[in-house]
């Protein structure tokens, strides 16, 4: 059966000529329901405990520093390089490192490290995911190979759900090189079905709003 006879029988199926320019595709519909904050961060929250995760909420810089320190707690930390880890007074916590001039001392230090501390650019409250922007401040393997993950994140960046995200960023392709969308701890399963977590990525996922 020739080439032409198949894409002839396809354009007689859905009622179009030969060189009969397609149709408009038709306007995108996006639906953000309206939610208070509050309820985005309950929502935030229960998604993310579903997952494994947990959330940390903080008014202000100083209970970030203590929930931060509650959860560092001894352990070896690599931190990016986003200014709000910074202006949040984190990256002086003890155990924290941060600053790498190049990219083999960073992935020695997180060879060694138990915490990666990120930012985050946007947090979808439906399904408690992450969404990071690849750059020079964030690059991602902070996120994915220490086994614990501690991203921060501003509640003005907590939107409601994909829809949003899309229309907040209709175009990432332009800011970044890597869009990833975090969902919970890293996980997988074997053809018998046996969850392992930590496999691809940090086996503890913990987000601070702040």
């Amino acid at each position: 059966m020739s080439r032409d006879f198949i894409l002839h029988r396809v354009r007689t199926a859905v009622g179009r000529r030969a060189a009969q320019a397609p149709a408009a595709p038709p306007e995108v519909e996006l639906r953000v329901p309206e939610l208070p904050l509050e309820r985005r961060i309950a929502m935030f929250s229960a998604a993310l405990e579903k997952l494994g995760g947990s959330t940390l909420v903080a008014a202000s810089a100083e209970e970030a520093r203590a929930s931060a320190g509650r959860l560092l707690a001894g352990r070896r930390a690599v931190a990016s390089n986003v200014p709000l880890l910074a202006e949040l007074g984190l990256t002086a916590l003890e155990g924290v490192q941060s600053g790498f001039s190049t990219a083999l001392e960073l992935r020695q230090a997180l060879e060694r490290a138990d915490v990666g501390m990120t930012g985050a650019d946007y947090a979808l409250a439906d399904t408690g995911s992450l969404v990071l922007l690849s750059s020079a401040f964030e690059p991602r393997l902070i996120s994915l190979l220490p086994p614990i993950h501690l991203a921060v994140v501003s509640r003005d960046r907590l939107l409601t759900n994909l829809d949003e995200l899309v229309k907040v960023l209709p175009d990432p392709a332009a800011l970044t090189s890597a869009l990833v969308i975090i969902t919970g701890p890293s996980r997988t399963a074997d053809i018998e079905q046996i969850l392992v977590r930590g496999v691809h990525g940090p086996r503890e996922v913990h987000v601070l709003l702040v």
